[in-house]
Parts: C-alpha cells; structure tokens; sequence
C-alpha cells in the first residue's frame, strides 16, 4: 500500500507525526507531498503533484487541511477525468482520506471566539469544514464526540468518519526511568509537590479555574503551580495571577519538546483541560496523551469524550470549570502517593494499548485497507 501524505501540515505536529511515522512502523510506503501554509502553498502544490513520478494507492489530507481539500478532489478528478471519477472505475480511483482532527468554526468561533455566529469569518469557516468533509472520501476524527459534532453541526453522513485517538509522540515523550535509566521515584527527591500545566491559553484550558485552585492550595507551602505556554489568554492570566496575589505559580513561555519534557519529568502531577466551551466537551487533548506517555498522574474534566478510553482507575476526572473539585483531586494524589503511582501506571498501560504511534498507525492502516477493498 501507497500513501501520498498531501497538504500544507507540519510534519512534527503531534497529530501528523503520529499518523505519519505509525503507517511507517506498519510497512505502509507514505510519500510527504507538503508545502509550508504560504501565499501561493496551494499552486506550489499543484505543480509539485503534476511533477510527482510516484504512483499510490491513497492521499491522506494531513492536519490542518480544510482549505487542501478542493485542490485534492480537483486532482483525482483530473488525474481519471471525468467520467471515470464520477463512476468510480474500478482499480484507478484514488482515495482521499482527510484528517480533519478540529473544526475552523469549533475552535475559531464556538471556543476562542473570535468572531461572532453570524460573521462572514464564521459562515466561511462553517463552509469549509463542510465542504473538505463531503469532497473526502473518509473523514477522521479524534473521538466519536468530536465526530457527532460535525455530524449535527454541518449535516454530514456518520458513516464517512473514522475514529483515530489523538495519541502523541512517544519517540520524546516517555517515562522517566526510560530516558534516564533511573527509577521514576528518583526523579524529585524534594519535598515539594509540582503541578504542571502546558497549553496554548485558549477557552478550552480553563486556565483560570487552575490559578483559583492555586490560590486555594496556597496555604500549602509544598504545592506549586509551573504553567507552561502562550496564546489568546496568557495576558489574561497573568493579570488573574496578579489579581488573586499568587505566590505559588510560575509562569514560563513556549517550550520546544525536548524542553518540555523535562519540565514535565520534574512535574509530580500533569493538568488536562477544565474550560467550559463547547470543545471541552468533545476531545481529549495532546496533553493528556503526553503526560501519560510520560507515565504521570494525569488530572482532566470528566467528559463524555475521556471516557470513550479511559476511566477513573487512568486518572482524576473532576467537573469542569470547578476549581474546588480540582484543588480536591490535586490534593488527593498528594496526600496519597501510591494512588498517584496507580493511575499512572494505569493510564500509561492504556496509552501503550490504545494510542502509541505504532497501534494508531495499524489502525489507519486496517482503516485504508477496507476502504480500497470496498471499491475495487
């Protein structure tokens, strides 16, 4: 099986390297066809693609890919003509697989805001998540929330998606003992307790609810916030932070991986997501799978989304945008270091099953594979 991955994504997105390096490690051929999201990305592409000698069996969209979808179909459609295309003649007819991942209009509109329901920016983005999932042939999604959304929101047929967890790079992100060769017990010898939060500030963190849990650990000299990160509302925190006079939290810009990591080795407790816009209802974010890769206790809001994988016995699940439950659960996995050890054994030993890079490669691959069977 060939796959041509196509498209304006960056290759060292979590998304996108998982997908791209699990078909790999399953024997899958994947050729890169991609040009960096410019001006003139899109007929770059077209010029590259009538150059490409290679022949394959399957284009996959990489994330994000909303505005590549037409370019793609109109290149299928060319390459058969017409008639062909349009009866699906058999053994020429090029899949296209697009990895939507998120939604323009969820995340631009319904979680950061940017623009109100009724803008020309939120009509457009509404059209293009419609229309890049009716040109593709199968559409995949993160979690089968994530998939009833678009299916309610942009009147779509449920039978074009597949269901792909997000995962994350576990080639950076591991556990402790297996990047240092020590024992994970060995990673913090103090007696203080970090918690770590790493994310882009936008609506879905919930970054507030955590700097009110700060404050009220705060009489816990031991406990200490490290949030790691930038975007839409990091000036908005800040002045939160100043507001409730914390002396327990540390903020820090962006981080590259290999920086992050470490950051998150010396973490004794990992935070999800807490916001209360409609996208926290409806993934589990990269952060969750990497804190579990790392083999951390992992702290998220209990939504319908998490529990498609994971459960109580994986990691703390508290109500969203609820800053007691939360300073209660970080305060339960101090108090209570064998249960922090449990969960995270647990919700690593779930990550290694369900979402490392090589066991969602095979299932995008068995995903193809029955795709190219049912038109040939």
């Amino acid at each position: 099986m060939k796959i041509l991955y196509f498209g304006t994504y960056d290759p060292s997105y979590a998304r996108n390297w998982v997908l791209i390096n699990g078909l790999k490690e399953n024997n899958v051929e994947v050729v890169e066809l991609r040009r960096k999201p410019e001006r003139f990305s899109l007929f770059l592409l077209l010029v590259d693609y009538l150059k490409l000698k290679k022949d394959f069996d399957i284009m996959i969209v990489g994330f994000p890919g909303q505005e590549v979808m037409f370019l793609t179909r109109l290149l299928t459609i060319l390459r058969l003509g017409w008639f062909d295309y349009a009866h699906h003649k058999s053994g020429q007819v090029k899949l296209i697989i697009f990895d939507a991942f998120t939604s323009h209009y969820g995340g631009y509109v319904l979680d950061r805001q940017r623009f109100s329901k009724n803008s020309f920016h939120a009509k457009y983005y509404r059209f293009l998540d419609k229309w890049s999932c009716k040109l593709a042939d199968v559409v995949l999604l993160d979690t089968n929330a994530h998939i009833n959304f678009f299916v309610k929101e942009f009147n779509l047929p449920r039978e074009k998606f597949r269901r792909i967890w997000a995962g994350a790079n576990d080639d950076i992100f591991k556990p402790f003992d297996e990047i240092q060769g020590k024992p994970v017990s060995e990673h913090n010898n103090s007696s203080s307790f970090k918690v770590c939060f790493f994310g882009t500030y936008i609506p879905l963190q919930g970054v507030e609810y955590i700097l009110k849990a700060a404050k009220i650990l705060e009489p816990i000299s031991e406990v200490t916030f490290t949030l790691v990160g930038d975007g839409q509302e990091r000036k908005k925190a800040e002045e939160l932070a100043m507001k409730l006079e914390l002396k327990n939290v540390i903020f820090k810009g962006m981080m590259k991986s290999e920086e992050l990591k470490k950051e998150i080795v010396n973490c004794d407790v990992s935070l999800g997501i807490f916001g209360s816009s409609p996208k926290t209802l409806i993934v589990i974010p990269n952060k969750v799978y990497i804190g579990l890769a790392m083999k951390k206790p992992i702290i998220t809001a209990d939504t319908g989304a998490v529990r498609e994988l994971f459960n109580d016995e994986d990691m703390i699940l508290v109500p969203a945008s609820n800053e007691n439950l939360l300073a209660e659960a970080i305060l339960k996995i101090k108090n209570n270091p064998a249960l922090g050890e449990k969960i995270a054994q647990n919700g690593y030993d779930k990550f290694i099953k369900y979402a490392s890079h090589q066991v969602l490669g095979l299932e995008l691959k068995n995903i193809m594979s029955l795709e190219v069977t049912s038109i040939q």
